[in-house]
């Protein structure tokens, strides 16, 4: 099969497609695969047939403290123009697309080449009457909201952020106009949920196609293994109990501030910490205490997290996923979308105390979230019977069966 693959996001957005790309390509597929400039590097690392996105400024969007609504709104316009001009003409030499939920272009891409659509999200995010939306801070049950409330609010905004332009480049291409792109994007794809059934939710009652087969984790990019073993001589020197937190690709005003009130927690009780520096340097100005570790340098989860006691980090599905697996307690410091709705299933799970607002969670609370995360035992009991279930999903094998039940017979099919 020709297979296009289409991914934007950070590391747990691009990683997993990275590895998808791999697989498909070992198995004797013909693969693309289109992403941001920022993995440029780990894409050629990788050995996969890549191709640059002509627009995605992602880490440019990331680093941003003060992103207005405007901005935000020009750049998912000027996106979707470009994935109109960049994946057409693509498609039209492949028998599939398979692409993330934030591709906006992609069903209509994929209906005007009359290609069949594998759509993936790293969440529960197809309407329903019993999930709320997960991108929104409320990713409970709400006592007055009901959750098919808050998804026609949020496919409201949806359809004012996207729906104009989509329809504008339809007609463009001869196309009949969309009335509701929160209800046309699921409707007209096979959305594949690339994610845990043990760790997210799912709805039985999902009225459109629809596959849950777990996340695709890649434990195979290059680390530096100096930087491992440095870490590894940190945690097992004494018994202290050892933390680790970051917060990724995120970026936020207060991410030094709470870095030191952790820190200060941490030299308080006698734990050991070790800070993720991740893109935007956490941490890197605290003090050089024995009991601190700085890792500077992208090392897989997989070799990280099974050494720690307890993870604190943001929330990005490819974390959470790495912790879960890991067998290890969680906290999550959301920031962003979907990272509330990681927040609140690991203390729904029990693997964890929960989320702290890094704004707004006074240090009492902190201390006593992280003391908690660091020493209770039902978070540990829980979170080793947790990553025992993902580590047997094998994500991965799950994801490439599937694109694989479409033969280029089933394409000819659907183009007729």
């Amino acid at each position: 099969m020709k297979i296009l693959l289409v991914t934007r996001g950070s590391q747990g957005d691009i990683y997993p497609y990275l590895a998808l790309a791999k697989e498909l390509e070992s198995r004797g597929h013909c693969v693309t695969l289109t992403l941001p400039k920022a993995f440029e590097a780990a894409a050629r690392d990788s050995g996969v047939h890549f191709l640059v996105q002509a627009f995605d400024d992602i880490e440019g969007m990331m680093s941003s403290n003060s992103l207005s609504t405007k901005d935000f709104l020009n750049w998912t316009r000027r996106v979707i123009v470009s994935q109109f001009e960049e994946l057409i003409p693509l498609l039209e030499e492949h028998d599939i697309l398979v692409a993330t939920n934030t591709e906006f272009a992609a069903p209509s891409v994929a209906e005007y080449c009359r290609k069949p659509l594998i759509r993936t999200t790293y969440g529960p995010f197809i309407p329903s009457k019993v999930i709320p939306p997960p991108v929104m801070p409320w990713p409970k049950p709400h006592p007055v909201f009901r959750p098919a409330l808050l998804w026609k609010l949020l496919n409201a905004g949806l359809n004012l952020m996207v729906l104009k332009t989509l329809n504008r480049r339809r007609k463009e291409l001869g196309m009949e106009a969309i009335r509701d792109q929160a209800e046309h994007a699921p409707a007209n794809s096979d959305n594949y949920c690339m994610y845990s059934r043990y760790f997210g939710t799912y709805d039985p009652d999902w009225k459109y196609q629809w596959e849950i087969g777990g996340y695709c984790f890649n434990d195979s990019f290059g680390y530096d293994r100096a930087a491992l073993k440095d870490f590894q001589d940190f945690v097992q020197k004494d018994r202290r109990p050892t933390l680790f937190f970051t917060l990724g690709s995120c970026n936020t005003r207060e991410r030094d501030a709470f870095a030191e009130r952790l820190f200060d927690i941490v030299c308080r009780h006698d734990l050991k910490l070790v800070v993720g520096c991740g893109w935007w340097d956490v941490g890197v100005h605290l003090d050089r205490r024995e009991n601190l570790y700085l890792l500077d340098t992208a090392v897989p989860h997989s070799l990280i997290f099974p050494f720690c006691d307890g993870i604190i980090h943001h929330g990005g599905v490819g974390t959470s996923h790495s912790a879960a697996r890991s067998g290890r307690p969680q906290m999550i410091v959301p920031l962003i979308l979907d990272q509330f709705y990681w927040g609140y299933r690991i203390r729904q799970l029990g693997i964890g105390p929960g989320t702290a607002n890094i704004k707004r969670t006074s240090y009492r609370r902190l201390e006593s979230m992280v003391l908690d995360l660091a020493s209770n035992e039902s978070y540990k009991k829980n979170a080793a019977a947790l990553g025992e279930r993902i580590h047997g999903e094998r994500g991965l094998e799950a994801l490439c069966g599937h694109i694989e039940s479409y033969d280029t017979e089933a394409a000819r099919r659907l183009d007729a």
